[in-house]
């Protein structure tokens, strides 16, 4: 199989099932804002991180794959004509957001109490969290945009919101084990 298929040289591109849409379609866009997460969770993962963040992290990035492809699959194609689904594969379950949320609670009963904001920054690895985080709010605002515009799995959705607090969790936790100092923002009163 070829990397190249020349199919795109004219800014349109295709979505699973056969339908082409220009490059700049909105789900293109929150597909490939996902894609763009996947590589930043890859990023984190090649840090010096603990055996369990690795694991989950592999764990989110198979998963965040499989939102790639539902996004990829305009509502009228994600059925064929006998009536079969076109992905024969698993779509994010509930326990799949629950994993998330499992991490999350996990990583912060051994964390300081949030009293204010913190700057994102202190460790290139807990930077690199932050950045992960933020590309992960963009995916949000884009699938949610999607959504409003067609139907979106709700899964996915949920999903993606959970996975930037779970980002946010790993950044504070990865400060505390690198001893990176957390700065507080604290507003300036006039």
């Amino acid at each position: 199989m070829k990397i190249y298929t020349k199919t795109g040289d004219e800014g349109t591109t295709a979505l699973f099932g056969g339908t082409r849409v220009p490059k700049h379609n909105l789900r293109i866009d929150s597909y490939g804002t996902i894609d763009e997460l996947n590589s930043w969770m890859g990023l984190i993962r090649d840090q010096d991180v603990d055996a369990l963040v690795k694991a989950t992290i592999i764990t989110i990035q198979h998963h965040l794959f499989t939102i790639g492809a539902i996004l990829a699959t305009p509502p009228e194609k994600e059925t064929l004509k006998n009536g079969k689904e076109r992905l024969n594969i698993s779509k994010i379950s509930d326990a799949d957001i629950e994993l998330l949320e499992h991490e999350m609670d996990r990583m912060d009963q051994d964390l300081p109490q949030m009293t204010h904001f913190i700057l994102p920054g202190g460790h290139e690895s807990v930077s690199y969290c932050h950045i992960t985080r933020t590309v992960c709010r963009r995916a949000e605002r884009l699938c949610a945009e999607l959504n409003a515009q067609t139907p979106v799995d709700p899964q996915v959705l949920k999903y993606v919101n959970r996975l930037s607090d779970y980002l946010f969790v790993l950044a504070r936790k990865l400060s505390k084990d690198l001893q990176a100092e957390e700065i507080k923002w604290i507003p300036k009163k006039h």
